[in-house]
């Protein structure tokens, strides 16, 4: 009989061996009654970890040394959670589809000041209505220029401006009680240069030297650096940084403060296994995975979203289905839309952002026309199943023009003129604009960039108050835009002061920490965002934050927007996008006009829609009768149920 060699029966014959030193590890824990539940999951997911690191390291001669490494730290989770501590019972995600869940996200600094006060700001939270709640990193970093916190020293400490391991426990036990679930970032491409790990490798550490990627003889390097891209192409040229110490070139491919990590050493995953333990020890719910398309390093490629870059995040997930099954993954994939969606599957990121609604909504609010909106959203909206899209307008990023070429081509568009036409309107270089943005990281050679800005800045309010002009527009295309995010299929994400309509911050120019970098244009302090005048009526903040609570609470009301299936419709007018929202029989039709001019659909075009007979607009509480035709005003949207 031949020797079975596949991956399920190699995976049984390793589990049948590795048990017995878990077993006996922890014979005498004080919850050692918790090991037959724990071998019981093992026997359920351990093939699909095994599968991942076989792919990696199985080459690697110390690779079982690795694989038992990985199987204790899973099991000293396991054994060492609180009594009470929820994600370590596995549950169904069906949280992830709930038309109650409603996604915030900020900086717990700007909005709060520290932890101390951000729980005391869960009230407010609470009615905006969030259940989903992502605090930018606030670990412990070096001072001055960090990334905005993404150049970490200490996963296991908290930047004592911000509070200590033990007030975040406290915030995230309280969101917890008030049903918010907590999202945090997983920087796991790279650490700072000031990471205990960087600093052993530059006192001459060699194993530590080998969690980075240091080069010493240029013919090394080259079969990388030839392929790679600039990724912040006005702050330096190439991905690589001279140290003095090491006398070598560590891998650097976003600030030469951040350096990367060499994943192709198994003993850099399960390091990170544990730093990710730290996450979730701390409260997270999800854990957001930063800058996961560049993790995995392979010559003579990109070094761009590599088969085991999926295999790597795929470990990770695996991992956690076995010390934490009730956390989820979360995709920080900003690449083209193709690349995106790799990304997601139940057994990867069953989370991840979409880049493509949110680029395409910017590009049709500009343009009044829905074409590309269209052809985007109809090609790239679906998901595999138990998985789901965050919709978002803004965060504390930039917007890049992420549609894909092909779908641009498809509808005559040059995708080339068309990204450098977006750039002159959001920066406001552009005849007619309304918008207020400004450029990040400009290409002097290609005259490409992205996009910076708060929301209410790139939808015209700016502008609006600096000349005295009206402010209708402006903050009709506000609630049209979170009105088709929280209509959409999936968790719609408000940046957090968007939702008094923020303005841009020009005080980062000033910063000799900020200067060089735009983003913090849209990261203001939520004490400098005029939120006390939300209660003053008929201010912008009043009419902006009535608005969207109106659009929320409509949301929360029906389960068509949670569960509900979506198809994008045709076009039936240029400036016209629509979609529907089917679920338990109950159908919605979402219409929304991306112009200033009044757009009327004559009964054929809502015939199009699927819109025949009388259906109730909830956003009007009125009946409307499609079969009469449908009249559409500036920026208008209707949410129209029943009857169709």
């Amino acid at each position: 009989m031949p020797f079975d060699q596949s991956v399920s029966h190699c995976a049984a014959i390793a589990l049948e061996r590795l048990w017995p030193t878990v077993a006996k590890r922890y014979a005498r824990h004080k919850n050692r009654h918790r090991l037959p539940v724990f071998q019981q999951a093992l026997q359920q997911d351990f093939a699909q970890l095994y599968s991942c690191l076989v792919d990696l390291y199985g080459a690697q001669w110390d690779f079982y040394f690795h694989l038992e490494q990985t199987l204790v730290k899973a099991a000293q989770a396991w054994m060492d959670a609180s009594e009470d501590h929820r994600v370590y019972q596995a549950e169904h995600n069906d949280w992830l589809q709930s038309e109650q869940t409603i996604g915030a996200t900020g900086y717990v600094d700007l909005f709060a000041g520290n932890l101390r006060k951000l729980q005391s700001q869960i009230p407010y939270l609470t009615d905006l209505g969030v259940g989903y709640l992502h605090l930018m990193p606030f670990f412990d970093v070096p001072e001055g220029d960090n990334d905005g916190g993404y150049a970490i020293k200490d996963y296991g400490k908290l930047n004592p401006r911000i509070g200590t391991l033990a007030q975040l426990k406290s915030v995230a036990a309280a969101l917890h009680d008030n049903k918010i679930r907590l999202v945090l970032d997983f920087v796991f491409n790279h650490t700072s240069d000031q990471h205990q790990w960087a600093l052993l490798a530059k006192a001459g550490d060699v194993r530590y030297q080998a969690y980075y990627w240091l080069f010493r003889d240029p013919a090394d390097k080259a079969p990388y650096s030839r392929y790679l891209r600039d990724i912040f192409p006005d702050k330096r040229a190439g991905c690589f940084t001279w140290n003095e110490e090491l006398q070598a070139e560590v891998w650097t491919t976003f600030n030469d403060y951040q350096w990367d990590l060499n994943y192709q050493n198994p003993e850099v995953y399960t390091a990170m296994c544990s730093e990710m333990l730290k996450l979730v020890d701390a409260g997270a719910d999800v854990i957001r995975l930063d800058a996961l398309a560049f993790t995995w390093k392979q010559p003579e490629s990109n070094c761009e979203n590599l088969p085991n870059a999926h295999r790597l995040i795929q470990a990770f997930n695996a991992f956690l289905r076995l010390a934490a099954p009730g956390v989820v993954l979360k995709s920080e994939a900003i690449v083209a839309p193709d690349e995106v969606v790799k990304y997601i599957s139940a057994d990867e990121c069953p989370v991840s952002y979409n880049p493509n609604l949110m680029a395409l909504m910017w590009e049709a609010l500009a343009t009044r026309q829905t074409k590309l909106l269209i052809a985007g959203t109809q090609a790239r909206s679906g998901l595999p199943a138990d998985t789901v899209w965050v919709n978002y307008l803004r965060c504390h990023d930039d917007i890049g023009w992420a549609f894909a070429d092909a779908d641009a081509w498809s509808v005559g568009i040059n995708p080339q003129d068309h990204r450098y036409f977006l750039n002159q309107f959001y920066t406001g270089q552009f005849p007619g604009t309304f918008a207020a943005g400004v450029p990040f990281q400009a290409d002097p050679n290609t005259g490409d960039c992205r996009i910076s800005g708060t929301l209410a800045s790139l939808c015209g309010l700016e502008q609006a108050l600096l000349t005295g002009s009206s402010t209708d527009h402006a903050i009709k295309r506000i609630l049209l835009m979170h009105g088709i995010v929280l209509a959409f299929k999936g968790i719609p994400l408000i940046y957090l002061g968007d939702e008094v309509g923020m303005l841009n911050d020009y005080s980062y120019r000033a910063d000799p920490n900020h200067h060089n970098d735009s983003r913090w244009v849209h990261r203001v302090r939520f004490a400098n965002t005029g939120a006390d005048q939300r209660s003053v009526n008929n201010s912008p903040q009043n009419q902006v934050f009535t608005g969207l609570v109106n659009l929320i609470e409509l949301r929360r009301s029906h389960p068509v927007f949670g569960f509900g299936d979506v198809v994008v419709l045709p076009s039936v007018a240029e400036s016209v996008f629509a979609f529907s929202r089917t679920y338990q029989g109950q159908t919605l039709v979402v219409v929304a006009n991306f112009s200033e001019h009044r757009c009327h659909l004559d009964a054929n075009q809502c015939l199009r829609l699927g819109l025949a007979g009388q259906a109730n607009d909830l956003l009007l509480d009125q009946p409307l009768t499609a079969s009469e035709g449908l009249e559409l005003a500036a920026f208008q949207q209707l949410w129209l149920l029943g009857g169709l």
